[in-house]
């Protein structure tokens, strides 16, 4: 029973677990895990990485084992016993070789360099990628927000219009409005459901928007929590942009990455540029070998009678021959072995002009990403001042959308007590209703507009995106 009531007590918490609302740095924060550019990115970084090690690792000594078994049929020189043979032969050769560059000109330290500067800057385009991402998360997470307060002003104008369509139908009733007027009234309500319909419809979208920028799995159990949105004209300060763009030069990912990128450029072309120097090695090899050639005398002799027929007459005599057996494996490897040391350079005089022009390229590629960096900067510049002068926009459109609102809220007031006392007619009732609803929506609007533009300014300034 203690197992069951305990595991009740497991789901009741992960279920209250997956309820509770996600506020802005657990969206982002998950973003960063979740999303598959990022993913992508990432995986490209680590091949990256693998590239400057397997660079880095070019400089050390190689070393290589190798063997071979062979068989010879017909005539042949066994390189072993260096005799003839015409019939089959087996032969083995086992060897171990090493080799390592000595000089070529820097080329090896210089491509090194130039593949940690490109490491580097990989790993700079995901922290950008991901600042971008969690700039793209506050925006849509804004937009939930948005939706819903859209949502909200949409159920209300329902309600208030359900309710004054029974106020009508009373009044209509007791004979004092025409039937006409309960007619514009059920028109009006079936328009604003549209509009709660077409509003829920935009708060689902904008919750899906999220939920794929943040690569979740689940498309139930998903709010997201409500910060304190409250607004003060003095939020937007008299930002310097100048001081902006030079805090944005040192914390921007995007910058830190093309200039790698031009370190990394460079280094390649003073590594393409040493590949006119000569180039020194040393090479060192051991190795050995058998035959089935290879004999040995045991010490022992056979007698061979042999004829030998001159002008005097034939003679019969005997010669002797010594005994001759395969020479073991083990004294084949050790009487075959041979060593060698030695030096190699490499002067280059003419390669059809490979070099010059893989030189004449790298100082290209240096001067594209020079340029590149340059772009770089001019755009970050002007994101800054177009973002410094869209929250300015964003904050005089917000205080001009405020006193609208405010005036349409009191028209609204004072239309709905005259049209109860009939002394307006319910078009003029409706057209102050759907102001007040179009007053409000640009308010929010433009509320929640100018609370993302300052998250903008945020982002270039290198601040955590929160509330």
């Amino acid at each position: 029973m203690k197992k069951v009531f305990f595991a009740l007590l497991i789901v009741l918490g992960t279920s209250l677990q997956a309820q509770s609302p996600w506020d802005l740095q657990q969206c982002i924060t998950y973003a960063v895990q979740h999303n598959l550019s990022l993913k992508q990115q990432g995986l490209s970084n680590e091949m990256s990485k693998n590239n400057s090690t397997q660079v880095r690792s070019s400089v050390l000594p190689n070393l290589n084992a190798g063997a071979t078994h062979q068989y010879n049929f017909g005539q042949t020189i066994d390189r072993f016993t260096n005799t003839f043979a015409n019939t089959q032969v087996l032969s083995q050769n086992f060897y171990i070789s090493s080799g390592i560059t000595l000089w070529s000109g820097l080329s090896q330290y210089n491509n090194i360099k130039a593949s940690d500067y490109n490491y580097l800057s990989g790993v700079e385009r995901l922290r950008q990628q991901e600042n971008d991402l969690a700039l793209s998360v506050a925006n849509a997470y804004i937009g939930i927000i948005f939706s819903e307060e859209i949502l909200k002003i949409s159920q209300n104008q329902f309600q208030l219009t359900k309710e004054q369509l029974v106020r009508t139908q009373k009044m209509v009733d007791a004979g004092a409005l025409a039937k006409s007027v309960e007619y514009d009234i059920k028109a009006q309500l079936a328009n604003e459901e549209v509009n709660v319909t077409t509003a829920d419809n935009n708060y689902r979208l904008s919750i899906l928007n999220l939920q794929q920028l943040m690569n979740f799995d689940s498309v139930t159990n998903f709010a997201v929590a409500r910060p304190d949105f409250s607004i003060s004209e003095s939020q937007l300060v008299e930002n310097n942009i100048t001081a902006m763009y030079e805090t944005a030069l040192k914390t921007q990912p995007g910058i830190k990455s093309s200039e790698y990128a031009v370190m990394s450029a460079d280094r390649t072309r003073i590594a393409n540029k040493g590949r006119y120097s000569p180039s020194l090695s040393f090479n060192a090899s051991m190795g050995t070998g058998t035959s089935g050639l290879a004999k040995k005398q045991t010490g022992e002799y056979y007698t061979v009678p042999q004829t030998l027929v001159t002008n005097m007459g034939t003679f019969i005599y005997e010669t002797q021959v010594p005994v001759l057996v395969s020479t073991p494996l083990t004294e084949q490897f050790k009487s075959n072995t041979n060593k060698s040391l030695g030096f190699s350079l490499t002067v280059p005089l003419f390669n059809g002009l490979q070099t010059n022009t893989a030189v004449k390229n790298a100082k290209l590629n240096v001067l594209s990403t020079q340029y590149n960096a340059d772009i770089t900067k001019q755009t970050l510049y002007k994101n800054i001042v177009q973002a410094h002068a869209n929250a300015r926009a964003a904050l005089n459109k917000y205080t001009a959308t405020k006193s609208s609102a405010e005036a349409a809220a009191e028209s609204f007031k004072y239309a709905q007590q005259k049209f109860d006392a009939g002394a307006i007619s319910s078009f003029d009732f409706t057209s102050a209703k759907n102001r007040l609803f179009a007053a409000e929506s640009n308010l929010l609007q433009a509320k929640y507009d100018y609370i993302f533009k300052l998250k903008v300014l945020d982002y270039y300034q290198g601040k955590p995106l929160g509330f």
